[in-house]
């Protein structure tokens, strides 16, 4: 499966993944844990500068996206944490994202 490659749908009325589904999504990502009802990463750089210019581009995708990650932005990291609410959970739309956003981080 290639989230990356993914785009979100409209979750509405539907419920968060089961453990096991998280668990194997969750394979898929490098460095990602699950907290609570949230899917958290740091991702960490050398300066300020680098670290908007990731938030920046992280907001761009995720207005693509239309699912917004809740961010920490601090002088060389940010705290990245994708949950959707409406679902009480997480959705698959979250790892997508996160996938997404390791792409970014990575320069892909």
């Amino acid at each position: 499966m290639n989230l990356q490659h993914m785009h979100c749908e409209a979750q509405h009325g539907l419920h968060s993944l089961s453990e096991q589904t998280r668990v194997e999504l969750l394979a898929h990502l490098d460095g990602w844990a699950v907290e609570g009802i949230e899917l958290v990463k740091t991702f960490r750089f050398d300066d300020y500068y680098r670290t908007m210019a990731f938030v920046n581009a992280l907001a761009f995708i995720a207005h693509q996206q239309d699912h917004h990650p809740d961010l920490s932005v601090h002088y060389n990291r940010t705290v990245v944490r994708f949950s959707t609410h409406d679902a009480g959970g997480l959705t698959l739309n979250d790892f997508i994202c996160a996938a997404k956003t390791e792409a970014l981080a990575a320069g892909k």
